[in-house]
């Protein structure tokens, strides 16, 4: 199935077909923590994690919400051909603060000019009663896009990258937020130690099972500052090359459950901080050779 002019069911797809508009994502950073940071959990965080906690392109906590808006639609000013937005609130955990100071900053941003609705990155066990409450509440009157930061399914892999709780945890938490109208997206990542192909399609064969409505996937970078370059220091990691990462991103499209849309095929890191692996930053060749082998497999068949 050709979703415009890609191979698999693209966010862009989704997002067109929704909403009847491009919609562009602005990342937002909250000022918020997380429990694997504040001594709740842990202090140090999940290995992979950049000391803005994933934020690294957003901008500064000093401005308010809407003004970060504001900010992130400058950035895109170039490719913003009357677009809708889709605030995203990105940095941290961002369901990890007294619901009241949620729902203030939840509100500002859905009622930002164009605004489609709101995008939620957070922790599977941050998601109190209060919380479901409140994204039931959103939910009901604009779009609610939570993402889930799962990475492995695997709990000896989650223990080694210090994520801080386990596959029940997440099941339990997934099944409180399928009952609300939201839409589900899990992180997935290619390239941790000790994980193969294998485990990366039993991944992806775990959430078609359990019904995910979006997945992201991207590879594993090694990061300055992170608790990953200590270990790289010490113990190497092997880094996929660019082939390798587009031929396992590609084999993995095709046994995903056809309506899971791919809302990210690869990731981001600034340059400034990467340190592996450095072919990251040519996202463009990255989904081209996504693209291409896809279409090269469909001619096959």
């Amino acid at each position: 199935m050709i979703f415009f002019d890609k191979n698999y069911y693209s966010a862009d797809f989704f997002f067109k077909n929704k909403f009847g508009k491009k919609v562009y994502k602005i990342s937002i950073d909250a000022g918020f923590t997380c429990p694997n940071r504040d001594g709740s959990i842990s202090s140090s965080g999940c290995i992979f994690c950049s000391p803005r906690g994933s934020g690294d392109f957003c901008s500064s906590t000093a401005l308010s919400i809407t003004n970060q808006i504001s900010e992130g639609i400058k950035k895109i000013h170039a490719k913003n051909t009357n677009g809708l937005l889709l605030p995203y609130f990105q940095a941290f955990t961002n369901t990890y603060a007294p619901v009241d100071t949620l729902r203030a900053m939840y509100e500002e941003a859905i009622s930002y000019p164009g605004a489609v609705g709101v995008a939620i990155a957070t922790r599977p066990d941050c998601l109190s009663d209060d919380v479901i409450e409140l994204l039931s509440d959103l939910s009901q009157r604009t779009y609610v896009q939570v993402e889930l930061g799962l990475q492995t399914i695997h709990d000896d892999i989650a223990f080694f990258i210090n994520r801080g709780y386990d596959l029940k945890s997440f099941e339990y938490n997934y099944y409180r937020l399928r009952k609300l109208n939201v839409h589900i997206v899990i992180h997935q990542i290619i390239g941790l130690p000790g994980e193969t192909i294998d485990d990366y399609k039993f991944f992806i064969r775990y959430i078609s099972a359990i019904k995910a409505d979006g997945i992201k996937i991207q590879m594993l970078h090694i990061m300055k500052d992170t608790l990953l370059e200590q270990y790289h220091i010490k113990n190497p990691v092997h880094c996929m090359s660019i082939n390798q990462y587009i031929d396992t991103v590609s084999e993995l499209l095709t046994i995903i459950e056809p309506g899971i849309v791919i809302h990210r095929l690869t990731g981001d890191a600034p340059w400034k901080t990467l340190i592996e692996p450095q072919w990251s930053t040519d996202k463009k060749r990255i989904l081209n050779g996504i693209q291409a082998k896809l279409k090269l497999s469909l001619n096959n068949k």
